[in-house]
């Protein structure tokens, strides 16, 4: 008697607002410069399942460190946390995989971490690659990103580029929603997501970052630009965020300190006002500068 091969459906089940998002990596992305310099990259890949809402984070390695601080950075983003996130079977996140005759085994100090900011973790079954189908689809989405090669200079600037193509993403309409995901995160996901405590998150992290100061005299945090002196233009400074603080060091000294912020441009005056002195503003007295910085301060703010 001849068995008849059942073919098994795949259904694409939809989640509750708040109740999800999928976690990936993109790995080893290559991108040139305008002088052809390599540039070989990671971008952390984040997706809440109900509204598409994206994070992607340009990073140089994929530690555990560097994981955990894509994770605060998109919770930061998003002002909350879903109530429980897929993952691959990364080394970061597991120290056993899942399979059919075993128990996954979450590596401890990930554990600890989804305690504390409150979400329950969930491995993907190993080549089941329908149950992260939304970061799937992502990784896919983000090779598109190439056409950026030749269009820029520096590392700072490839991040710059990656958080504009995030955002553009986040308004441009899913077939899979029928609108743009920010117009459905806002209106309907965002108020569903679980609280959070950022200084306790951030305790999991210490890694430094390096960035090249800009001739604007501006380092770029997340997707945000932060000032520093202007003599250390063109230099390469170290920053940490702790907490609710981004700090920043030369030769191990704190040259900036700044409140993060959810603004594209971060001021310090006394930088700002070093910055006009030094370019458009050099024929103006240091009063008619101070002046001119307190207005536009209030104005930077309103605008971003």
């Amino acid at each position: 008697m001849r068995k008849t091969h059942i073919q098994k459906a795949t259904i694409r089940i939809e989640t509750q607002p708040g109740l999800s998002a999928q976690v990936d990596w993109k790995e080893d992305l290559v991108l040139y410069n305008r002088s052809g310099q390599r540039f070989q990259i990671n971008l952390f890949l984040y997706v809440l399942g109900f509204s598409r809402w994206k994070y992607i984070e340009l990073t140089l390695d994929r530690k555990q460190d560097t994981l955990l601080r894509c994770l605060n950075n998109a919770f930061l983003s998003s002002e909350g946390i879903p109530h429980e996130i897929w993952f691959d079977n990364m080394r970061t996140v597991v120290d056993q995989s899942r399979t059919q005759f075993r128990k996954i085994t979450w590596n401890q100090r990930f554990y600890e971490y989804s305690k504390d900011a409150g979400f329950k973790p969930i491995a993907c079954r190993p080549y089941r690659p329908q149950t992260k189908g939304k970061v799937e689809a992502l990784a896919r989405t983000v090779e598109q990103l190439k056409v950026y090669n030749g269009e820029f200079d520096t590392l700072d600037d490839l991040i710059d580029l990656v958080f504009e193509f995030n955002e553009e993403l986040n308004k441009e309409t899913s077939q899979a929603i029928d609108g743009p995901p920010i117009l459905k995160f806002t209106a309907h996901e965002k108020e569903h997501l679980l609280l959070f405590d950022s200084k306790l998150l951030t305790t999991y992290t210490q890694d430094v970052l390096s960035r090249k100061v800009s001739k604007e005299s501006l380092v770029i945090y997340q997707k945000n630009k932060y000032s520093v002196p202007v003599r250390y233009i063109g230099k390469t400074v170290s920053l940490q965020a702790v907490a609710d603080e981004l700090t920043i060091h030369y030769n191990g000294e704190c040259i900036q300190r700044h409140l993060l912020s959810q603004k594209k441009f971060n001021y310090d005056s006394d930088d700002m006002q070093e910055i006009l002195k030094s370019d458009v503003y050099r024929t103006k007295s240091d009063e008619e500068i101070a002046q001119y910085v307190q207005e536009n301060l209030k104005l930077y703010d309103e605008f971003y």
